[in-house]
């Protein structure tokens, strides 16, 4: 059975979690049923363990901030670093995809334009046509979104494989087989919504309108469809 780690780095609004649940459960739905998946809370102090004990690595998003440092951060990115090197396949998500920058050598900060939130159109570029995980897709889809945070600078060797007009760096692949994406794959519509309600107050503050953010929510099946793509790509790498 195809084993995936679940790196949680954080946890959902309560009153988010109280509805929906919290990121873990989102993603444990889009990933469908087959594999065994472990939940591995770092910043409640669980261990990783050995990178090798992962036939895939999933990682979360978080309230947290990548430039903040904390102590198991950093800890998970030169893990994650590892298992860069190593080859095991990685899909870091928003603080995932920040982290896993971060702990390959890129650079991590706050966006110059403030947040992005809502659903918004992922822009494909050329190097996604012959991208083991984004092959296929259509060359611009919708997708959930939020984050204050951005890869401001590429690790080295890394590809960028989708901006928005708002982010560059939406999504890259370092290595063979670790990608990052800035997008929310894991989130439903009701979740988006739910988060820009929250964010109304903010949002209004960086002269952004929260109700025209709330009727543009979509559903996102392509974007929601990559979780089930990188599992697959796990489960033949591992079948092998």
């Amino acid at each position: 059975m195809t084993r995936i780690a679940i790196i949680k780095t954080g946890r959902t609004f309560p009153s988010v979690s109280e509805r929906f649940g919290d990121f873990e459960d989102w993603f444990i739905t889009a990933l469908g049923p087959g594999p065994q998946i472990t939940v591995i809370d770092v910043t409640g102090g669980d261990s990783c363990g050995p990178v090798a004990d992962w036939d895939g690595i999933v990682v979360t998003g978080s309230p947290a901030m990548v430039t903040d440092r904390a102590g198991w951060s950093e800890a998970t990115a030169k893990w994650l670093a590892e298992a860069v090197e190593r080859e095991i396949p990685v899909l870091g998500v928003c603080y995932g995809h920040q982290l896993l920058a971060h702990g390959t050598g890129g650079q991590v900060d706050n966006h110059p334009r403030g947040r992005e939130s809502g659903t918004h159109c992922i822009r494909l570029h050329e190097a996604a046509r012959q991208d083991p995980l984004f092959e296929g897709l259509p060359e611009c889809f919708p997708a959930q979104l939020t984050h204050r945070q951005s890869v401001i600078s590429l690790p080295p060797g890394a590809v960028l494989l989708a901006s928005t007009d708002f982010e560059p760096h939406q999504a890259y692949r370092i290595g063979r087989c670790a990608w990052g994406v800035q997008f929310h794959p894991e989130f439903s519509a009701e979740v988006m919504r739910a988060y820009l309600e929250i964010q109304a107050g903010s949002l209004r503050a960086e002269n952004q309108r929260p109700e025209t953010l709330l009727a543009a929510v979509t559903d996102t099946p392509e974007a929601t469809g990559l979780l089930r793509r990188f599992l697959h790509l796990v489960t033949n790498r591992s079948s092998r």
